[in-house]
């Protein structure tokens, strides 16, 4: 059994669609962020920088945090999503949203959606950066079916849960053809709809 530390956040979702993808038991156990949950001293012993999601892998008594880092981890574990030969190219699109995507839209989120009119610098510069996430990852894949490559892989199970909040990033994801058909694609899987309502309160993934 594995137990994830959750809160209902795009890194959240990750390992819960992870889970349902790989289809390996887990039960959840909700970190409430608004009560600082993730502050006690039992959290931080598993989660140094306070953060979620963590696993704990009862099976192996191992904890794991950081979202990239519990992908790799359940992708070896499986064997799923996480093919040997390919692993330079999953590991560079992993990194990429770990590093850039999330953190940059994270951002975007909280001066744009969250507390409008506080910064207008901060505003322009991340509504202009997340434009450019999009454009990317649009460009990318008019290439390739899927972000590292022609297979799906924990790269586009780390990338998806921050293109869902497409609505209250105002870009216009209908406006970007490929990343548009990559987001339907995978907004369509059984396990990403199971893994999205990670809470089972009925949430379904935005469209497009």
């Amino acid at each position: 059994m594995i137990e994830l530390f959750y809160a209902d956040t795009p890194n959240g979702k990750k390992i819960s669609i992870m889970l349902e993808e790989i289809e390996h038991p887990y039960k959840i156990t909700l970190v409430d962020l608004k009560k600082g949950d993730q502050s006690n001293s039992k959290f931080r012993s598993i989660s140094p920088f306070s953060k979620i999601p963590v696993i704990t892998d009862h099976e192996n008594n191992i904890s794991i945090f950081e979202s990239g880092a519990i992908l790799i981890y359940l992708a070896e574990k499986s064997g799923k999503f996480y093919d040997k030969n390919n692993r330079i190219s999953i590991n560079q699109w992993l990194i990429g949203q770990v590093a850039y995507v999330g953190p940059l839209l994270g951002q975007h989120h909280q001066f744009h959606h969250y507390t409008p009119g506080k910064s207008k610098w901060g505003e322009e510069r991340y509504f202009k950066i997340a434009k450019t996430i999009y454009k990317d990852l649009d460009e990318r894949l008019e290439k390739s079916k899927f972000l590292a490559g022609n297979e799906y892989t924990i790269a586009d199970v780390a990338t998806f849960p921050w293109i869902a909040r497409h609505p209250i990033h105002d870009i216009g994801l209908k406006n970007f053809n490929h990343l548009s058909r990559w987001y339907k694609d995978i907004s369509e899987r059984k396990a990403v709809i199971r893994g999205y309502d990670g809470l089972k309160k009925g949430e379904t993934i935005p469209r497009v």
